[in-house]
């Protein structure tokens, strides 16, 4: 009851405008590890943004993989900086989130989509190679843009294959992306 206690207080302090204080609360947090998750996952959805980057960010430390799916939702939240901490959460999750975020692919929301294209890439599983090449296609730039940093990162045959087209057709950054991902590669 006491940790409980303690772990509600820190959650709390997280809402305070000094940002040096909510890195040390963070911190604190994450030090508690597993007995805080259940809280911290029921931060994610406060009313305070402050409140919710620091939940993630204690989670993305703890790498406890019941938050992988919470996270994900979290990809879909209003403000970008929330969004933003639970990507980077989840790619520290290691191999457990390869599945949830696979699946978050063919999300109908494009937050969620375009973030789970940016994070999928640093675990450079070969079963995301075709999802995001459909991605490359998406309506969304973000997403087209994090499907095209995922495929650098894998890399490999089929990746070089959709690049030569993204670089010919694509636009913006993920077109960047696929004719730096060619210089880059030169056939070998």
């Amino acid at each position: 009851m006491q940790r409980r206690e303690n772990v509600a207080r820190l959650i709390e302090q997280l809402r305070e405008d000094d940002e040096l204080m909510r890195v040390q609360v963070i911190e604190l947090l994450s030090e508690i590890g597993e007995p805080a998750v259940e809280q911290l996952i029921e931060a994610l959805d406060d009313d305070n943004k402050f409140v919710r980057r620091g939940a993630a960010a204690a989670l993305g430390k703890i790498g406890d993989p019941r938050s992988i799916e919470p996270l994900i939702e979290a990809l879909a939240d209003e403000n970008k900086w929330v969004r933003r901490d639970a990507s980077t959460a989840l790619a520290k999750m290691g191999e457990e989130a390869v599945e949830p975020l696979l699946e978050s692919l063919s999300s109908d929301d494009w937050k969620i989509r375009g973030a789970a294209a940016w994070v999928i890439g640093n675990f450079r599983d070969e079963r995301a190679v075709e999802p995001l090449i459909e991605l490359l296609e998406d309506d969304s730039g973000f997403v087209r843009s994090g499907a095209a940093r995922s495929l650098e990162q894998i890399g490999g045959e089929r990746v070089r294959e959709a690049m030569e087209k993204l670089a010919e057709t694509g636009t913006g950054f993920a077109r960047k992306v696929a004719l730096s991902y060619l210089e880059t590669h030169q056939e070998e």
